[in-house]
């Protein structure tokens, strides 16, 4: 795997068995040699090739074949790589058809049987053809390909799960040559899209997100009956407790419905991250943070959700979202935030088809030289717009305060300030998106003298606070009116908290109104909403975990 390939074919087994020796003999350290004496053979195998991303550097084809001559054979070959150099095989009196393939389908050589010595008749040849082809030679990526439509939602889905997981991808927009080409000839049809091919070749068409999360090695079975803690949420509090979990012995589960790092995770830089003074990406955080998890013995369970936690004596049963069941002694809820969505005339309608809440990172190259939007003032917005601000032509922030200074950090609002293309929109708000198969326009309203104005909007990115990850939380956790989980001292201020805390002590700081279960991060009551303040709750979770496994 990964050397550049030599294909040769032949009907004749005893002439391919000779041009396989002498090609092998010469070339075996730079290049693959691969033959075949059958022509339907051959072109299974170069689609195949072709899906696991190898690269053929050469063609050498008999001309006479039962099948396909062997010029047809190189015609339909170049389809599925049309970089690789064309070598014909042929008998003296098929030198005419040699030469006609020369003008008629860019043929590069012909070479006469038979070719002995190698040293003096086929090596100089082939020499001189692979040099030319590695100067143009670009090494195809390894990796999993994405072919879509750009503003299909679900090709936005699986683009935000891999890179949320932090899968090495390649996105193909359908619409290119190159996809066209390559959907051509898997005879795929636009009900098939988006694909996803893996690097050892399989394709798998429109999957869902547990199909590609079962292919790439996510969402693995548990290993142990009962777990010491269940971390439920992989933003930061839920990593910090995983690591510190872990590291301290507990036996431990972290699971995550979407992808590891939360909101966090999608942010492209978090500059005021203790210890970082450069700053470093959400995903790079996430990437670091599951590695010192896992390594520490973490098991990661991803994407996959819980509905529903059961008691039985001083065990939890998580019943997650397929029904399998988890044993803890203890749970912590990390749940996080999600963007609250907004309903606004049109906005749904074009929810993943150039509108979208966060997720800049992963749009933000098909924005290159275009008008994209950002509405919210909070720092994910003002990082968003940084972001964007290398690809977008313009970014506009819509927010509907006369400016940022009482929602965003000041050393977010200076880089805006001195960013040309960013241009903020205060006292604004957004009437309707319009378009026809993606967002096309806005229309957009000063709240200070109520004039309307229509503008061309390529994209929009949603950042207007959020509302907590809990309806799924039942049994007796006590959560305040917004959704979030009251824990500690708090939980004394409702009335039924005596009725549904059955403990001779107090709760403690993170613990929720029922023991053993604790909340930290956005998800709980209070939290400050800060990545460091996250961390520090995820940390300080696993002490008090340790507190209450003495208990029992």
């Amino acid at each position: 795997m990964g050397l550049p390939i030599i294909f040769s074919i032949d009907d004749d087994a005893q002439v391919l068995r000779a041009i396989n020796r002498d090609l092998k003999a010469h070339y075996r350290d730079k290049y693959r040699v691969l033959s075949t004496i059958s022509v339907k053979e051959a072109m299974e195998s170069l689609l195949d090739l072709q899906n696991k991303g190898e690269e053929v550097a050469i063609f050498i084809s008999d001309q006479r074949m039962p099948e396909m001559q062997g010029v047809d054979f190189l015609e339909k070959a170049m389809l599925l790589f049309p970089e690789a150099k064309r070598v014909l095989l042929t008998a003296y009196s098929d030198t005419e058809a040699a030469i006609k393939a020369i003008n008629e389908v860019g043929l590069d050589y012909y070479l006469m049987k038979p070719w002995d010595p190698p040293e003096e008749k086929l090596y100089p040849a082939i020499d001189d053809l692979l040099s030319d082809w590695q100067m143009n030679y670009r090494p195809d990526f390894k990796g999993i390909k994405v072919i879509g439509y750009q503003f299909s939602p679900k090709s936005h889905e699986i683009k935000d799960f891999l890179a949320g997981n932090l899968v090495p991808y390649l996105w193909l927009d359908a619409a290119a040559h190159e996809s066209a080409q390559f959907i051509s000839t898997n005879n795929l049809e636009p009900k098939d899209l988006p694909v996803v091919i893996f690097e050892d070749g399989a394709l798998l068409k429109t999957p869902g997100i547990l199909d590609i999360a079962g292919k790439i090695g996510l969402n693995a079975d548990m290993k142990q009956s009962v777990y010491d803690v269940v971390i439920i949420g992989a933003g930061p509090a839920g990593l910090a407790a995983s690591v510190y979990g872990a590291s301290e012995g507990l036996s431990t589960l972290l699971i995550e419905r979407k992808a590891p790092g939360g909101q966090a995770g999608t942010s492209s830089r978090i500059e005021n991250y203790l210890g970082f003074p450069a700053g470093l990406s959400g995903s790079e955080l996430a990437r670091r943070a599951i590695t010192q998890a896992t390594r520490f013995g973490t098991e990661f369970l991803s994407p996959q959700s819980v509905k529903e936690i059961k008691l039985k004596d001083n065990y939890k049963t998580l019943v997650l979202e397929d029904d399998r069941e988890i044993t803890a002694k203890a749970v912590v809820i990390t749940t996080g935030v999600d963007y609250r969505k907004l309903e606004t005339k049109g906005i749904p309608d074009f929810t993943g088809s150039g509108i979208y809440y966060g997720a800049a990172s992963t749009e933000a190259v098909s924005c290159g030289e275009k008008d994209v939007y950002i509405l919210g003032g909070g720092n994910s917005a003002g990082q968003a717009a940084m972001y964007l601000s290398k690809f977008a032509r313009n970014v506009y922030i819509i927010i509907r305060k006369p400016d940022l200074v009482s929602s965003m950090s000041a050393y977010l609002i200076d880089q805006i300030d001195n960013t040309n293309n960013i241009t903020i929109l205060g006292c604004t708000e957004i009437l309707e998106a319009r378009g026809e198969e993606h967002l096309q326009g806005l229309q957009l309203v000063d709240l200070n003298t109520s004039e309307e104005r229509w503008v061309k909007a390529d994209a929009l990115f949603i950042f207007i606070g959020a509302r907590p990850y809990t309806d799924w939380v039942g049994l007796e956790i006590i959560k305040n009116d917004k959704g979030f989980i009251e824990t500690g001292r708090e939980l004394k201020g409702y009335d039924d908290f005596k009725q549904v805390w059955k403990n001779n002590r107090d709760p403690y700081l993170l613990e929720t109104s029922c023991p053993g279960i604790f909340a930290a991060g956005d998800v709980r009551a209070g939290a400050m909403n800060r990545v460091t303040s996250a961390v520090g709750e995820g940390s300080m979770a696993i002490s008090f975990v340790h507190q209450y496994l003495s208990e029992i």
